[in-house]
């Protein structure tokens, strides 16, 4: 895996070492899928802080290390703040249809279950 230069620059997967096993983990979790729908439809990259998450703040950073170290996000710190976005590019190579068809499901899925995430 890649590693980090710095304490301000984070490490991330190359595309080649993304593994579709570790991408289905983590979009395995409820939490985790709210993150990756809301950023699916961010216009831009989003600030950790952007989210509001019914856990602790501990939680909510290991939420976005899972995602980030499966491969799904990218992070990178911009001032303070650590701005999230999806790494489409990556996975539709990768895996071509599977993020469109995980937020598909998901939105379906809220739907039937009356709920926003």
């Amino acid at each position: 895996m890649n590693t980090a230069t710095s304490t301000r620059e984070l490490a991330h997967p190359t595309r080649d070492e993304i593994r579709l096993e570790g991408v289905l983990h983590a979009l395995s979790d409820p939490m985790r899928l709210l993150i990756v729908r809301e950023m699916a439809v961010a216009e831009s990259e989003l600030a950790c802080s952007y989210f509001t998450l019914p856990v602790t703040k501990s939680t909510t950073t290991h939420h976005f290390r899972v995602l980030r170290e499966s491969g799904v996000i990218r992070q990178a710190y911009r001032g303070t703040a650590k701005l999230n976005g999806l790494r489409r590019e990556d996975l539709e190579a990768l895996f071509p249809g599977l993020m469109d068809r995980v937020l598909e499901a998901a939105a379906l899925e809220a739907d039937r279950l009356g709920t926003d995430g």
